[in-house]
């Protein structure tokens, strides 16, 4: 078995799920954990979580819970290649989670978006068939460089690269243009339906995958409960649906599909039934708290 290399953010999450809505200027009642995190991160535990073995993740993160972020991934089963940051915190993000388990998040990218050139070397991919990028990457100027980096000397070498666009906000901050374009050379897009709406300007998700899978080869809509949906050369090639659960927390949803849709493509699988794959993690991440398989983190919460 051959290795999947992430290169993502490691994020500390901090998970409030609220069952009113929030009462500006006073108290409201929460349901509040700790836990790791981060769209690359929780990818690369999907993806172990779903039957690949070697899975790697290159990140970055403060000094002040980088052993604690480093066990979260053993546990999980991902080899960790984290840098740590002397003069930067651990990204945080707070998600805000509604009584309809859609969430808002309020983020500071500490050192995840830190992560340099000089942190990547091209040795990085030796036993490495497949490469994902996390989209959160792209949007600030060293960390972009590095990913930049890393799809030109996966290219080089032959090696497959999957993109996660991650988040309309930080899109729409660093231009549609600019992202498609540090994009450009990838073979599989990730995105939701906001962020393939976002991408191309068509009003439903079926048409901007069709118009995204004329510059990436393959191309994988998300649609939340609805499921997901595949592209490829400008056609709308598979549907899935998505099981039917009873959610309690949307965070990590994506990350899910996507670890579970790269295990399963590496395992041999169509891009629909990849797909499918994808759905299933996704459908059994909702049902739990934060972005990570059940029982992926250990016991100690990270302190100051």
């Amino acid at each position: 078995m051959s290795g999947l290399l992430v290169v993502g953010d490691v994020v500390t999450d901090v998970v409030a799920r609220h069952g009113t809505p929030l009462a500006p200027a006073t108290d409201t009642a929460a349901a509040i954990r700790t836990l790791p995190g981060g769209a690359g991160a929780n990818a690369a535990c999907w993806a172990v979580r779903s039957g690949w073995g070697d899975v790697r993740l290159l990140g970055r993160v403060g000094s002040e819970a980088a052993d604690w972020h480093e066990r979260a991934l053993r546990v999980a089963g991902v080899r960790p290649m984290l840098v740590t940051d002397a003069d930067a915190a651990t990204a945080t993000v707070i998600a805000l989670v509604d009584a309809s388990t859609e969430r808002t998040f309020l983020t500071d990218s500490g050192a995840a978006l830190r992560l340099s050139p000089t942190d990547w070397t091209d040795a990085f991919l030796d036993g490495v068939t497949h490469l994902h990028l996390s989209g959160y990457l792209f949007f600030a100027a060293p960390s972009r460089a590095t990913v930049l980096r890393a799809l030109r000397a996966a290219r080089e070498a032959g090696v497959p690269v999957s993109v996660d666009p991650a988040s309309t906000g930080f899109l729409e901050r660093l231009g549609v243009d600019r992202f498609l374009t540090a994009a450009q050379g990838a073979e599989v897009l990730f995105p939701n339906a906001d962020e393939a709406r976002l991408l191309t300007g068509c009003a439903e998700p079926a048409q901007a995958a069709e118009v995204l899978s004329r510059t990436f080869p393959l191309v994988v809509v998300t649609l939340g409960a609805a499921g997901a949906l595949v592209a490829e050369a400008g056609s709308v090639t598979g549907r899935v649906t998505a099981p039917e659960v009873r959610a309690v927390d949307s965070t990590g949803a994506g990350d899910a599909f996507t670890g579970a849709f790269l295990a399963a493509r590496l395992a041999g699988a169509d891009p629909t039934a990849a797909a499918a794959a994808g759905c299933r993690a996704g459908a059994e991440a909702v049902t739990v708290v934060g972005g990570r398989p059940t029982g992926d983190a250990p016991g100690r919460v990270p302190g100051p």
